[in-house]
């Protein structure tokens, strides 16, 4: 069954159209893949599931309710968690009270995030905007962790990293899904590492689902004509 369904979904940016026919669907533990060139439609459906954008047509539903008239807040409080493009943490805060600020009840908190962040936890009283971009990466993704969401969206978040940061970044998503049953939704546009952690895979094209299935399934025919340069 699944936890998160996208069907038919339209989205405008005032009256210019962004999303025509968007649909996919994420279950329980497993990870999607969301792809396509930029500016393609990824970020703009990342905005309608977590209710910063409102649609205007299709059906959107999470664990069997419908999120199409909810705000943000409760959208998050059902269990979506978000990890921005562009990091966004709260520069003039500390690690930890940029990780206070989002905490709710559950497995996360301040031990499980410096487990899997250990550099976090040695950064605890650092303002936020004295880190460098890989640890303020790993801090918007502690903080979303620290909501204890059902269903982490990454949106870009490898984008602009050393590569030795990305790979941590990469072990900790195999790492959340391998030890936690989490659904997970990840837009990048690494297909070598996406096909390491990525069950399913759902391809964006002028903001239309183009191509859907398992992510063994992309081959070069597919990949060229939809994420190639």
């Amino acid at each position: 069954m699944s936890l998160l369904k996208l069907s038919h979904i339209s989205a405008f940016y005032g009256a210019s159209q962004a999303l025509f026919d968007v649909h996919l669907s994420l279950a329980d533990g497993q990870v999607l893949a969301l792809m396509g060139r930029n500016g393609m439609g990824k970020s703009t459906t990342v905005k309608v599931i977590c209710r910063l954008l409102k649609h205007r047509g299709g059906t959107l539903m999470f664990d069997g309710q419908d999120l199409g008239r909810r705000p943000a807040y409760q959208a998050a409080r059902l269990g979506i968690g978000l990890v921005p493009e562009g990091r966004r943490c709260f520069s003039s805060l500390s690690v930890r009270e940029n990780l206070i600020a989002a905490a709710r009840p559950g497995d996360w908190n301040l031990a499980s995030v410096a487990a899997l962040f250990p550099r976090l936890d040695e950064r605890k009283d650092q303002r936020a905007a004295s880190l460098s971009g890989g640890e303020q990466q790993m801090l918007a993704i502690a903080r979303a962790l620290m909501t204890n969401p059902r269903v982490l969206i990454l949106d870009e978040a490898t984008e602009g990293l050393a590569p030795v940061v990305r790979q941590e970044i990469w072990a900790a998503i195999a790492r959340l899904k391998a030890e936690t049953g989490m659904a997970i939704l990840v837009i990048d546009k690494s297909i070598r590492e996406l096909s390491a952690v990525a069950d399913t895979a759902v391809i964006l094209d002028k903001g239309r689902s183009v191509w859907s299935g398992d992510f063994a399934d992309l081959n070069a025919d597919i990949t060229d004509r939809y994420l190639g340069v």
